[in-house]
């Protein structure tokens, strides 16, 4: 009798725990947004805010504002990183080398790293398309630049959900001589553009704007043989030739912002 009491009153809870494997758990990332502070890199005068968000399909939402871009002008932006152990950051004015204020590729690039993808309004998002700057969103005449896209799993790189944390955004192009466009007489030419062989490209259009990092990740840190600061990453050795970084799909990124900068000349002449 003791034991039919028992075993009726076990069947609840067995029911309970015969229905939880039929609930499928949500993925750990779904829906939970993270946040970036996009901050100025050096005289740039930008700033701005963004979030990106896992959905429970494996795409990734982003959302991105800033102030005090160049205005109606073009602004590459991307995320960077590493999903494979290697800790890279948003650089600091230490990077400055040449001590001009600013920040160009080839001073930023080993800290922050290769491009993980590529922040465009439409088309491809991977290092190809880095500076496709025909399909990256252009500030307006206040230099406010707001821009929202949902990049399919299918696009983004292996372990980007896994590794959010690891990644950071920034975002290029800068007014030096504040007179709302990106021209020669700001800094000079863009050295990493000529080193892919396109001549004559502002140094402005290139230089970086804002860096931000993934809020709760590490700040700081010295990605080549410095102290690993918690955000989970395994320092490696990170000695970056950003040449060589650029050196898949250099002619063509080089190629489009040749290409765009010439038709915004002659629309500008017209």
């Amino acid at each position: 009798m003791n034991l039919r009491r028992a075993a009726v009153a076990a069947l609840p809870i067995a029911a309970i725990a015969l229905s939880v494997p039929l609930v499928a758990p949500a993925p750990v990332f779904a829906a939970e947004s993270v946040s970036v502070d996009l901050q100025e890199m050096g005289h740039a005068g930008a700033k701005g805010s963004a979030t990106l968000t896992p959905m429970a399909n494996g795409d990734l939402k982003i959302a991105i504002k800033s102030t005090g871009m160049t205005p109606n002008s073009p602004h590459a932006q991307h995320l960077h990183g590493s999903a494979a152990g290697v800790d890279f950051h948003c650089p600091t004015m230490a990077a400055d080398t040449n001590h001009n204020g600013y920040l160009s590729v080839e001073e930023g690039l080993p800290m922050y790293g290769d491009i993980f993808v590529s922040l465009t309004t439409t088309g491809d998002t991977t290092k190809a398309s880095g500076l496709a700057v025909d399909r990256f969103p252009t500030a307006d005449a206040n230099g406010n630049l707001s821009y929202e896209r949902t990049i399919p799993a299918a696009q983004l790189p292996a372990g980007t959900i896994a590794h959010l944390m690891d990644l950071h955004i920034v975002q290029h192009g800068i007014d030096a001589n504040h007179n709302g466009k990106y021209d020669l007489d700001g800094l000079g030419e863009s050295t990493f553009a000529k080193s892919l062989g396109v001549p004559n490209i502002p140094e402005e259009a290139t230089d970086v704007a804002t860096c931000g990092m993934v809020a709760g990740a590490a700040a700081g840190s010295v990605p080549a043989g410095g102290v690993n600061t918690g955000d989970g990453s395994t320092l490696q050795p990170n000695r970056i030739d950003p040449a060589t970084i650029y050196a898949v799909g250099g002619t063509v990124v080089g190629g489009a912002l040749a290409i765009a900068f010439y038709r915004r000349r002659k629309t500008a002449q017209a």
